[in-house]
């Protein structure tokens, strides 16, 4: 199995970077005009899906793919499952608390005591002194900063102003999880389904099939009854995120399997893309296919996709051995969550000074080169920063 230095999979970091690089292009796409459907984002209501409808999905299966790798690694280092397991839960929380600050800036009302870029500006910068991927020779500064962080984050929520449907001003609210929050609470289900099982197959599939039929119920009317105890019971919405991410657990524990036989592996996860494609546009006669609903359909499809362009990316870096181009996106596959929230200092920036670029650079082929072009940017800039020791980890 090739992996890096690290000891960490090729193919995994590769289509996490290919991934986190398409994340951040289509997150601009709202600022473009004239440019094909195709790429972007569905409506609700709508039957179909946009390139920008399947990244997503793809990451919560590549956090799928990679908890096998972490878990397994902790227990060779000796950890017992009760330190994983709380190592678990801090990650989870430290990603629905940045999932919860980013919903509520959608609700961010003129009222507030403080301009929202500067708002968005320090609450980023909290996030950085708190988890930053400080060395491992802990000195005095280094909790000084973490505590100027959690400081910071805690005024942000206090000074917080927002304003619900009906135009009234209300503090911070969980609207729903985020972005972020949602991969933390998927990351959490089927990491602690995977290392208090022993991480047997057995159980991760059982495990992905019992969230893809929680997801049907959902939608078939099933669950109605219990309509009203579900908000305080169940954290992971209709099961579409657990479900696409306990997807790649199940893939990562396969390859796992047939490492020495990785042409085989390609075939069964051909067969498995196909066929979850398939039943998902056979469930489009019931449930349409949409990202925003979260519909069976949707998942099954989306599950298929990311399966296929896991296997193109296994074929490519693993079996081919090309690794060349990676290296030109690799800081997006290994400080993945620093490459993330970079963009939101530039939107901050923007918020403040009510900057924008010419019209004629944000529309059609050329508004879309620049988009790419911004992606490689922000990466680049993240590739400066981690060679720096200046990185996210949590």
């Amino acid at each position: 199995m090739q992996t890096n230095k690290k000891n960490r999979l090729l193919s995994i970091d590769a289509f996490r970077a290919v991934i986190m690089l398409l994340m951040i292009f289509v997150n601009t796409l709202w600022t473009l005009k004239d440019i094909p459907g195709w790429i972007g984002h569905r409506a609700a209501q709508d039957d179909g899906l946009g390139l920008a409808d399947t990244i997503f999905p793809a990451f919560l299966f590549i956090v799928g793919l990679s908890v096998p790798y972490a878990i397994q690694n902790r227990l060779k280092k000796g950890d017992t499952k009760a330190e994983i397991g709380w190592h678990i839960l801090i990650r989870t929380l430290a990603l629905v608390i940045m999932g919860l600050f980013h919903v509520n800036m959608e609700h961010y009302a003129a009222a507030a005591p403080l301009p929202e870029g500067l708002w968005l500006l320090l609450v980023t910068i909290g996030f950085f002194l708190v988890w930053l991927d400080y060395p491992k020779e802990k000195k005095a500064w280094h909790e000084i900063l973490k505590a100027i962080g959690i400081l910071t984050l805690l005024l942000m929520a206090i000074l917080f102003k927002g304003e619900d449907g009906d135009g009234r001003i209300i503090g911070m609210q969980s609207y729903w999880w985020g972005i972020l929050g949602k991969i933390g609470w998927s990351y959490f289900l089927v990491s602690i389904i995977f290392l208090f099982s022993g991480g047997r197959l057995w159980i991760q599939i059982a495990t992905w099939g019992g969230l893809i039929l929680f997801n049907i119920a959902s939608h078939s009317g099933a669950l109605t009854p219990l309509d009203s105890i579900r908000p305080y019971l169940w954290f992971a919405g209709n099961g579409s995120a657990a479900a696409l991410t306990a997807g790649g657990v199940v893939i990562s524990l396969l390859y796992r399997q047939y490492k020495e036989e990785k042409e085989k592996f390609l075939g069964i996860l051909t067969a498995l893309a196909v066929t979850l494609i398939v039943l998902g546009l056979l469930a489009r006669t019931e449930w349409i296919i949409s990202k925003i609903l979260a519909t069976p359909s949707f998942v099954l499809v989306c599950s298929g996709i990311s399966m296929a362009g896991y296997g193109l990316m296994v074929w490519i870096t693993d079996i081919k051995g090309w690794s060349g181009w990676y290296r030109w996106i690799s800081p997006a596959g290994t400080s993945t969550l620093t490459c993330y929230l970079l963009p939101y200092i530039h939107k901050s920036l923007l918020l403040m000074y009510f900057w924008q670029l010419p019209e004629v650079l944000r529309t059609g082929m050329v508004g879309i080169c620049k988009s790419l072009l911004y992606a490689f940017i922000i990466i680049t800039i993240t590739g400066f920063l981690e060679k720096r020791k200046i990185r996210l980890k949590i």
